[in-house]
């Protein structure tokens, strides 16, 4: 893969995890060749309102299948080999704070005329969006959970999910969702990736062990409808201990929705002890502040998509932060982005309304951004915040690889396949780097986890062996250590190396004025170059794990107890491996977590040793920064996937690969998870 010249130097040590040959090829000739768009919570395209022919090559998706999906885990190569021809991998995947899961009980013999009317519209509603075949497959499905529930051995090895497949219809999702829950009220549905999939609701299960079946039906029909200043009362119950039992089942499990107490109502005279009533939360007022009399001043938050071309997001936002009054820190997002690409993100402003954003929109385009869907909103975005990335990937130049002299189209669809099936290993990429061939963005990270504050600066404006403006500005300072003299010779487009340079000739080169330079930067990218670093060591930790252990899960390793996580999962769902452990396997991330109980852990030591880091609790208090660690999986499969092999003819344009001639170019879509790099998949894919 030809993304830069000195992609295969930096990722010489990265290992694959497939056995196919793999081809040649150029990566991003243009930003139009690498299209990224963000996949907000929802599992919607943040761009999809603004231009839906976007995606040529993602609409050739085959059908997904629709079949009950009970998982059975094999610990041999688990991390390497999920079960093939599944497009969603349970123990990969988690829809945090999924609201369609709170209705579950079994049909009651006892329902009046109402309910079953009502229960009888739902399944022609569900006969009619899923068709017979996918309903009675549904129905079937809830008949064996509820069999296994009434069974002696009512417990689940695995848990068992079954697939209702893509419904692209955002409103007709929605109409899905509420038909399962109202005429399966003990399943769950989860969204992922505009895929619905259905689950045994356990919660409801273990309410019904508290309580009677009917209540638990109602309770979650309560909890489902949502409606304000609305309450719901269990029967009444003489036994303190049992009632405490509820009480804490229920803060336990929906505290974050509801309260629980003896509520005084107009039914009952001074309330009745003994009788438990539910209500929802009030929302708490914005920061927890309260209204004394007069109404606070509110804070203007304004959401839009953010469409940007061959631009560095951090110059994006610095440019956006000057036309808009404002710093770069009153700006949030979810998830960083490709320079060299067309990128869709979705991002929050601050202090800023929708008025005066569609204001610039004509400024802003000769900087090759444009803004769409500006709305107001709420409260701010956070790093972590979206469902994944797609990819519309145009990949030029196809050959063979050297001394290989295969059908080049075999090649490729072997090279897809194999990563579509077996997956890649979830090394960091080498935008996460950032393009210097002197000095690396996990350099100034470790400089800064080691409070090397000056060199750190150094390290940030240390100059290619270039004569550009920019790098003769660096190479100045680095000379003199003249802020002022830099300044005048720094480009203006350069916001951030103008903004740090001012910092310094303000506070002087010193410690102190070092620190405060850094300030003048906003906090996601003060702790990007921490993460830097953090990333570089994973990277050689995965290599080290791979090649002293292979696929193999061994005594001592971390795993994920809870199959329902996704990405930088807490440590509350990781425990070591002492004998066999049916779970998917994961890997780490961070300094102040877990470490693996064999060479791995004992390598990591080494590596923080190494780099001067064996004290490092990783917090710079003096920097305002914090990153206890995370988790990270070690292999991702790429989804989705669809792809066109296709020819140039003489004018240049594409024709289709109806020809046996070797093709030469390949346009492949796909998706990611969140924190996953689609070069890196190539890299496997390529080889």
């Amino acid at each position: 893969m030809e993304e830069d010249t000195d992609y295969r130097i930096r990722f010489s040590s990265l290992c694959f995890i497939n056995d196919h040959v793999g081809f040649q090829g150029t990566v991003k000739t243009s930003p139009n060749d690498f299209v990224v768009i963000e996949i907000d919570e929802q599992g919607q395209l943040v761009n999809r309102a603004i231009d839906e022919t976007v995606y040529k090559v993602s609409e050739i998706q085959p059908e997904p299948n629709n079949f009950a999906k009970k998982q059975k885990l094999n610990l041999q190569n688990v991390i390497f080999q999920p079960e093939s021809n599944q497009e969603v991998n349970p123990l990969t995947e988690f829809f945090e704070g999924d609201q369609n899961h709170r209705s579950c009980s079994e049909k009651q013999d006892t329902v009046n005329g109402a309910t079953a009317k009502c229960e009888e519209e739902n399944i022609d509603l569900l006969s009619s969006l899923l068709g017979e075949k996918t309903s009675e497959l549904l129905n079937q499905f809830a008949c064996d959970v509820k069999g296994k529930w009434n069974s002696k051995t009512d417990t689940f090895e695995s848990s068992p999910e079954f697939s209702l497949g893509r419904i692209l219809d955002r409103n007709q999702r929605a109409i899905l969702h509420s038909a399962v829950r109202q005429t399966f009220p003990f399943l769950i549905t989860v969204g992922k990736n505009s895929e619905i999939v259905v689950r045994p609701n356990l919660e409801y299960k273990e309410l019904c062990h508290l309580v009677s079946e009917e209540e638990a039906l109602d309770f979650f029909k309560y909890l489902d409808a949502k409606k304000e200043n609305s309450r719901f009362t269990f029967k009444p119950d003489r036994s303190k201990d049992h009632r405490k039992a509820v009480h804490h089942f229920l803060n336990k499990k929906f505290g974050n929705l509801v309260e629980t107490k003896s509520f005084p109502e107009q039914n009952y005279s001074v309330g009745n002890p003994n009788v438990i009533t539910v209500r929802f939360r009030e929302k708490a007022h914005k920061h927890g502040k309260r209204h004394f009399g007069c109404q606070e001043k509110q804070i203007v938050y304004t959401a839009f998509t953010l469409r940007k071309e061959n631009l560095e997001m951090f110059e994006a936002i610095s440019f956006l932060a000057i036309k808009l009054g404002v710093i770069p820190s009153d700006f949030s997002y979810a998830g960083l982005k490709d320079k060299k690409a067309i990128t869709y993100q979705a991002m929050v402003v601050r202090k800023v309304t929708p008025e005066r954003l569609k204001d610039i929109e004509k400024e802003i385009e000769k900087k090759r951004m444009n803004v769409f869907n500006i709305r107001s909103v709420s409260d701010s975005l956070r790093l972590g915040q979206l469902r994944g990335n797609h990819f519309d990937i145009v990949i030029r130049n196809l050959k063979n690889q050297i001394h290989d002299s295969a059908n080049l189209r075999e090649r490729i669809v072997e090279a897809i396949e194999s990563v579509k099936n077996k997956g890649f290993v979830n090394y960091y990429g080498p935008q996460r780097f950032g393009k210097g061939r002197k000095v690396q963005t996990d350099q100034i990270g470790l400089a800064l986890l080691k409070s090397e504050m000056v060199n750190a600066i150094k390290l940030f404006l240390t100059p290619e062996d270039t004569d550009d403006p920019v790098n003769k500005a660096k190479r100045y300072f680095l000379q003199t250590e003249d802020a002022k003299g830099t300044l005048s010779l720094m480009p203006e487009f350069k916001v951030r190396e103008r903004a740090l340079l001012e910092s310094l000739h303000r506070f002087g080169l010193t410690e102190e004025g070092c620190i405060q330079g850094w300030f003048s930067f906003p906090h996601s990218m003060r702790i990007f170059y921490i993460h830097a670093y953090s990333s570089k060591v994973w990277n050689e930790a995965a290599s080290y794990r791979l090649a002293t252990y292979g696929c193999r899960v061994v005594e001592g390793d971390l795993v994920c107890v809870d199959e329902d996580v996704g990405e930088h999962f807490p440590g509350s769902k990781v425990t070591w491996i002492f004998k066999h452990f049916e779970h998917t396997y994961s890997f780490f991330l961070g300094y102040n977590i877990q470490y693996p109980k064999n060479k791995v852990g004992q390598w990591y030591h080494d590596i923080l040793s190494r780099d001067g880091l064996q004290a490092c609790r990783f917090k710079i208090p003096t920097l305002k920064l914090n990153v206890p660690g995370c988790y990270r999986q070690i292999v991702k499969h790429p989804q989705h996937i669809s792809y066109q092999l296709a020819h140039h003819n003489a004018e240049g344009d594409v024709d289709g690969s109806h020809t046996s001639e070797a093709p030469s170019s390949l346009l492949i879509s796909f998706d990611l998870d969140a924190s996953c790099y689609a070069t890196v998949c190539l890299r496997e894919m390529m080889k």
